[in-house]
């Protein structure tokens, strides 16, 4: 017993030291015990035993618990203790489904004069910060729902993305889902709200901090996640899950500008690279690595940093969302990554769509498809080993409606070789392939990969556009006749205009072959895509 507490307090002394020379000025030293959760009670009982070799960080260094499950790191009065989830155990969650995998320690709490709120002090150090975890089964292969910016800015878009896709995916095969940012779109009392109709799912739900849901009236970047943190803990955090690694990285920097209005760009910064590079020092280069952030690795002003300390590990996979649309990027040298193979970053789509814009559909949940094209959805993403597939589900739609086949309705029989077949294939990358053929018989044809304006999308926000048009044009009509109509009633929703217009980056293009013979054909395309998934589309023209 003497030895093992002599042990520990080498311990602290070591934690203190390295916790210093990484760069965090140690004011104390938090201790505590990572423990089997054998009664699920939260609280380590006397014959629940301590969990050795799992690491702990403090979101720079990282220690491993020694033989009794312990660990000691050095804090400041603004640090976030967590445990980094190891395979074939679980933190707890809440009733929301929130992993709790993390303790802060703020003595002060928040500072003053946030919008929404922060953090409440928490007083003094506890004598001992423990982490209970409890197994469970996770084999190497496994599935995961990965949302882009849900983003809503009020309860009706709340009601919206309940009815839109969170009820479609009630009793999913999938062990947890991740949501890239933008959580909600400014107005941070929509956390909980957001999160009870989340957890209405019933599997764990791991969050990233996006460019809205930061407090706007926060002084500078350490304040601007203050109520993200009380709400999902800390904004840089990695767990494992079956044979995966999971990085998610807050790459949103808040500042203010000359005029001191609040503004942010996208970077990783010091501190998370810090962590980042220790993490990466506990696992093995053949293990895949899923990093996940808000804006796109591309637009990162410190990607090349981030890609350094990936190094030449051939298995990794970055998400972010963001844009509202879905590309995929293979990053080279000149993004600083200098593996053999390019860096697969994946940004995602929304499952708010078009910001929740567009046309009512009958049951009132507008069509909100997104700038380039493809409807609001949501990515299945399928892990096995080192290996991965993803794919990409439209919102209430059947699961093999992966694309759009554009042509006109009519052609005459002496252009057929002048009209284009335009395919936009949802999930498409450049390393996909697409092939069409007319009729049941006959062969494929390639289509060329051909980036462009989704025609499509082109018409429906003609028509939105004349929708909203209408709709203020009516609204001012009510306004003025409200004397004489004597009431005040709401009009019925009709949808926001959608946005603009933007270059789809899953486009193919081909011509209609000469010589068609007059009459009604069915066009068939099929694409097989970078995984080896095949999915098929059809569209009916008549030639006259």
């Amino acid at each position: 017993m003497i030895y093992k507490q002599w042990n520990f307090a080498v311990l602290i002394v070591i934690s203190i030291f390295f916790s210093v020379g990484n760069g965090i000025a140690a004011n104390s030293t938090a201790t505590g015990t990572v423990f089997l959760d054998t009664n699920g009670s939260q609280v380590k009982d006397d014959n629940e035993k301590g969990l050795p070799g799992v690491r702990v960080s403090n979101g720079q260094d990282i220690v491993q618990t020694d033989a009794d499950g312990r660990y000691a790191l050095a804090v400041t009065d603004d640090t976030i203790i967590f445990v980094i989830k190891p395979r074939g155990f679980m933190t707890p969650v809440n009733e929301n489904r929130l992993p709790k995998f993390y303790y802060i320690h703020k003595p002060h709490g928040s500072p003053d004069g946030l919008k929404y709120a922060g953090i409440a002090p928490t007083g003094p150090l506890p004598e001992s910060i423990d982490f209970p975890l409890t197994e469970q089964s996770e084999p190497d292969t496994f599935k995961v729902l990965v949302f882009g910016d849900t983003q809503p800015y009020n309860m009706q878009e709340i009601e919206w993305l309940a009815h839109d896709v969170v009820e479609e995916i009630i009793g999913t095969d999938a062990v947890f889902g991740i949501s890239l940012g933008d959580l909600v779109g400014d107005d941070l009392s929509l956390f909980h709200p957001l999160n009870e109709v989340m957890a209405t799912v019933g599997i764990p739900w791991y969050n990233v901090h996006g460019n809205h849901d930061m407090n706007f009236l926060a002084t500078d970047d350490r304040y601007a996640d203050e109520t993200f943190e009380r709400v999902y803990g800390p904004a840089c955090y990695s767990y494992d899950w079956g044979p995966v690694h999971f990085i998610n990285i807050d790459n949103v920097h808040f500042y203010r500008n000359a005029e001191n209005k609040p503004r942010y760009a996208s970077e990783v910064g010091e501190q998370q690279l810090t962590f980042i590079r220790n993490n990466l020092a506990f696992v093995p280069k053949d293990q895949l690595i899923v990093l996940s952030f808000h804006i796109p690795l591309t637009e990162m002003r410190d990607v090349d940093k981030l890609m350094n300390l990936l190094g030449d590990r051939p298995h990794t996979l970055s998400l972010s969302a963001h844009t509202h649309f879905q590309r995929d990027d293979f990053v080279g040298p000149d993004h600083g990554w200098h593996g053999d193979a390019p860096h697969h970053h994946h940004n995602h789509a929304t499952t708010s769509g078009s910001w929740w814009r567009g046309a009512l559909d009958e049951v009132g949940i507008p069509h909100t498809t997104m700038r380039d094209g493809a409807p609001n959805g949501y990515g299945i993403f399928t892990f096995s080993g080192n290996q991965y597939s993803i794919r990409f589900k439209a919102a209430r739609r059947p699961a093999d409606y992966q694309m759009n086949v554009w042509t006109p309705w009519e052609v005459a029989s002496t252009e057929t070789h002048n009209t284009d077949i335009i395919v936009n294939v949802f999930g498409g990358t450049k390393r996909s392939t697409v092939e069409f053929r007319l009729g049941e018989v006959g062969e494929w044809e390639p289509m060329t990969y051909m980036p462009q304006e989704d025609p499509y999308y082109k018409a429906l926000k003609a028509r939105d556009n004349t929708n909203h048009l209408e709709r203020k044009l009516h609204t001012a009509l009510r306004e003025t006749m409200k004397t004489q109509l004597k009431e005040d009633s709401e009009l019925p929703q009709r949808g926001n205009a959608i946005s603009g217009v933007v270059k789809s980056s899953h486009i193919w293009q081909a011509k209609l072959p000469v010589s068609v013979l007059k009459g009604t054909h069915v066009i068939y395309v099929r694409t097989t895509d970078m995984f080896g998934q095949i999915f098929t589309g059809r569209r009916i023209i008549r030639v006259y």
